[in-house]
């Protein structure tokens, strides 16, 4: 290892240091009850709520993935997606937030979302406690493998070791320091690492646009390539094998540029549906101290998600500038953030830069630890298997969750060419179709029942395997991104199976109206 990468090396572990230094400081407060170790007793600021829902839901796939994406094939898919996220956002703290915030207490004062939606039905038979647990356990997996595949490639572009190696070992440092301090950790050292991300992403862009001699330069290259620089086009890169090819000279071949139809359009801005079904947010917004705080909290957290969006869409355009023939595959793309870092920072300055990556993919990773752990130990364990269950017992099978979540985490990251944007777009879309449209409707629509509830969930959670593995294949008009066409249907099953049902309880009808009241 050269000096280089020592300096590197340190400047990441004093980072290491301080992320365990806050799970050691809140490991007595969360593990005095299960609530403050799932939802911090509800004690979060607007800072630290706005920030830490950002954080953990970006994860590494904002300093990898979407960066990747506009290096790989230019700007058009980069730029709706992020468009989607960043609507996404403002209308998720708009409309969901506070009704949500105030609902939850009055439905029983849950702390998870399955709860929240069994206590919202008042279940006897906690059906759809069970089936969104079982949603949440499995896409948080997915979703903590695509975590563990930027640890490992983050530190193997670094440093040269094995990409296996070191994804195991960055997941059991996640382990250990999810189990020590609970929701209240992550959400502190979420907004740290949310800090930290907005400054990597802001540093690497001001000196990538004066590297590549100004924003009117990164134009005029990335202009130079067929839709690379097109709105309503997207760049072809010629690949073989899955490498693109080079020419003669070494430049990088692509071939024309292909269409980037509305449809596409559409289905790419769908991204943004997600936020109403993501848990990681959701329960930001329950936690949150007081629901007069959450408009403060929308606005932080709508300027750093459009700052940081479209900051790494551009870091990935100025990349192919600077480096056009370094990354020759998808996956490899995905390190153009690490590759500008590491070339143009001073090496401790570089590592504060990649300690940025870490922070971004350790305040996702623990969420959904943690968040899966809940799941089970909260609403299946306790809520229907062991309703008499302890504190105690409680804390002790969310532990045995969490570290079963990441084994199998671990193993489905051992697949060292797995390319994050795919990995996080699968899970971003079960979860937002599987509890988005059941989310709206359970805050916004007094008729909806728990029979349309449970059709929803199912609808929209199958439809998301369904139209990945056997429709989305077939290309053409059904080659749009998931899920749009599986939140849509979502949506007719819940309003067709709650308008064929029996109307909700007096008691449940009631309950709306109050938290409703209480949301004005």
């Amino acid at each position: 290892m050269n000096s280089d990468s020592i300096q590197i090396l340190i400047a990441m572990v004093i980072y290491i240091a301080a992320i365990l230094g806050i799970g050691v400081y809140f490991l007595k407060i969360a593990n005095e009850n299960s609530d403050n170790y799932f939802i911090g007793g509800r004690t979060l600021g607007p800072w630290v709520s706005a920030m830490s829902a950002e954080a953990s839901d970006m994860s590494g796939w904002l300093l990898m993935g979407l960066p990747g994406v506009a290096y790989w094939c230019g700007l058009s898919d980069a730029f709706w997606t992020a468009l989607g996220l960043a609507i996404g956002t403002y209308l998720n703290w708009k409309i969901t937030a506070k009704r949500l915030r105030n609902y939850s207490v009055v439905a029983g004062d849950a702390i998870t979302i399955p709860e929240f939606f069994s206590n919202r039905f008042k279940e006897n038979k906690k059906v759809i406690l069970l089936i969104a647990s079982v949603f949440i356990l499995v896409f948080f997996t997915v979703y903590a493998a695509s975590c563990f595949v930027t640890v490992g490639k983050l530190f193997n572009s670094l440093f040269g070791i094995q990409y296996q190696i070191v994804m195991i070992a960055g997941a059991f440092f996640v382990i250990l320091y999810t189990l020590l301090g609970g929701f209240l950790a992550e959400s502190v050292s979420d907004f740290m690492q949310g800090v930290i991300m907005i400054i990597a992403l802001i540093l690497i862009l001001v000196v990538g646009v004066a590297t590549a001699g100004g924003i009117g330069n990164v134009i005029e290259n990335a202009q130079s390539i067929p839709g690379f620089f097109d709105f309503f086009g997207i760049a072809s890169p010629t690949v073989v094998d899955g490498v693109q090819q080079l020419s003669a000279s070494g430049t990088p071949l692509f071939g024309d540029a292909l269409p980037y139809t509305f449809l596409t359009i559409l289905s790419t801005l769908s991204w943004g549906l997600g936020y109403f079904g993501v848990p990681q947010v959701l329960l930001r917004f329950i936690a949150i101290r007081d629901a007069a705080e959450i408009p403060k909290a929308r606005r932080i957290a709508t300027t750093w998600c459009v700052i940081s969006l479209f900051a790494a869409v551009i870091i990935g355009l100025i990349g192919r500038v600077l480096f056009p023939a370094d990354l020759l595959t998808a996956s490899g793309a995905e390190s153009i953030f690490i590759t500008m870092s590491t070339n143009l920072l001073p090496p401790l300055l570089a590592g504060f830069v990649m300690a940025g990556i870490l922070a971004a993919t350790m305040s996702s990773s623990d969420s959904y630890l943690l968040i899966a752990a809940s799941a089970f130990s909260k609403n299946i364990y306790e809520g229907i298997l062991k309703r008499d269950a302890t504190e105690k017992q409680i804390m002790r099978v969310s532990h045995i969750t969490l570290i079963a979540v990441s084994l199998i985490g671990i193993i489905i990251a051992l697949d060292e060419t797995s390319i994050i944007f795919k990995v996080v777009s699968f899970a971003w879309a079960g979860f937002g179709a599987t509890f988005g449209p059941l989310m709206l409707f359970s805050l916004f629509w007094k008729r909806t029942t728990r029979e349309g509830a449970i059709a929803g969930m199912l609808a929209g959670g199958g439809m998301v395997f369904i139209w990945r593995l056997l429709i989305k294949p077939l290309g053409g008009v059904f080659g749009i991104y998931e899920l749009l066409p599986a939140f849509l249907i979502s949506c007719a099953f819940i309003v067709a199976v709650s308008l064929m049902t029996k109307e909700p309880s007096q008691e449940i009808q009631d309950e709306f109206e109050q938290a409703k009241a209480a949301s004005i």
